[in-house]
């Protein structure tokens, strides 16, 4: 078992911009130095590095910048936002099964001045078949369609999709470090906001930005001798659905779903031990409004079409950084720096209290999560 067995002891990021002006390279390396610094450990104490498969940034070009030694892991994963939680696993894996003793999970990114995700891109392989000729060739009109069934299916209304962003935006005002600091918004913000694809406004979807993020996993046994609290993988899963694709599965029973994601649940609460009722914060991946609902539903904090009555509600504190709506989008991975501050009880918006701090990736997408603790 992997569960307790490593945990993040450094964190580090660059500025969140529009331009950043520089390499993603540079961004990367910007990014794990912080990191390591954060750790109190040196570049020659890395001997893994784990990445996303979409990111630029070729492992041995990154340890070569930062002035790595030699390196005995070396992992990507695929499935873009999907991947955060999932990179995490990997270096647990690694340090756990003694392949490596430090291990960086780095994403860098120019999202918004370089390739914008947003656009619409050629046919990436044969699944495209299905969906592109009908003119589903952005990540907006992808979700539009599964976002559209669960108005139907459950009666719920974009105004409940509207209260996400609003929640995020609120946190992102008081969080120094997010883009949309200091600039909440209200409903009627979000009401009159353009149509991307009906029925996702345009404050129903993430930003877009430049910047990175790194992380640092060790043992937890050697965790205890570093300069920063520990922040403990109680959980990391990794999971798929039946009849997947990559952000169209519109031909499994249920359109308004993510079963990946409670693929992802049963591993998370079987491992860690934990339950959605011991969750103190739930930091989950919104690059669009309605699957933050679906998550809180395949979770298991609420029943199927309940997730609206929870942002509603305020039943749960959610993104208390802005999440990638209101902080910024570095593919999840500012998702899970979050984490581990309010683990560490540094973040911008500390939710009072002890307990476990519940992280997701990408959804709509095969996907991963993890549950952080206190050592």
């Amino acid at each position: 078992m992997i569960a307790r067995s490593a945990a993040i002891v450094g964190v580090g990021a660059t500025e969140f911009s529009k331009d950043s002006g520089r390499s993603e390279l540079r961004l990367a390396v910007e990014a794990v130095r912080a990191a390591l610094d954060d750790a109190g450990l040196r570049p020659s104490d890395v001997d893994g590095l784990t990445t996303f498969s979409m990111d630029a940034n070729a492992e041995i070009e990154v340890a070569r910048e930062i002035g790595a030694g030699e390196l005995t892991f070396l992992s990507r994963i695929g499935y873009g936002g999907g991947a955060a939680c999932a990179i995490v696993q990997q270096a647990v894996m690694a340090v756990t099964c003694g392949i490596a003793d430090t291990v960086v999970c780095y994403r860098a990114l120019n999202e918004r001045s370089g390739r914008r995700f947003g656009q619409a891109t050629a046919p990436p392989g044969p699944d495209a078949s299905w969906h592109y000729p009908m003119g589903l060739a952005t990540p907006a009109a992808q979700v539009a369609m599964v976002a559209q069934r669960y108005l139907h299916d459950y009666g719920a209304t974009t105004d409940d999709f509207g209260r996400v962003t609003v929640a995020a935006r609120a946190h992102a005002a008081t969080n120094p470090a997010a883009w949309f600091h200091g600039r909440p918004i209200t409903l009627d913000d979000h009401r009159a906001s353009r149509w991307i694809a009906e029925p996702l406004r345009l404050l129903d979807c993430c930003q877009e930005s430049d910047g990175a993020v790194a992380v640092i996993v060790t043992s937890t046994e050697r965790a205890r001798d570093l300069r920063r609290r520990p922040a403990v993988v109680c959980a990391a899963a990794q999971g798929s659905g039946a009849e997947q694709f990559v952000m169209t599965s519109y031909y499994r029973d249920r359109v308004a779903a993510l079963p990946e994601m409670s693929v992802v649940a049963r591993q998370l609460w079987g491992q860690s031990g934990f339950s959605p009722a011991d969750m103190r914060v739930a930091v989950l991946y919104d690059h669009f409004t309605p699957y933050v609902l679906m998550q809180l539903e395949e979770l298991g904090f609420c029943g199927r079409g309940e997730g609206r009555h929870v942002i509603a509600e305020g039943r749960l504190p959610i993104n208390p950084h802005g999440g990638q709506l209101g902080e910024a989008y570095i593919h999840g991975m500012n998702g899970i720096t979050e984490a581990v501050r309010q683990v560490r009880g540094t973040a911008a918006n500390q939710v009072p209290g002890e307990g476990p701090v519940l992280v997701t990736a990408g959804t709509g997408v095969p996907t991963s999560g993890l549950i952080l603790d206190r050592g």
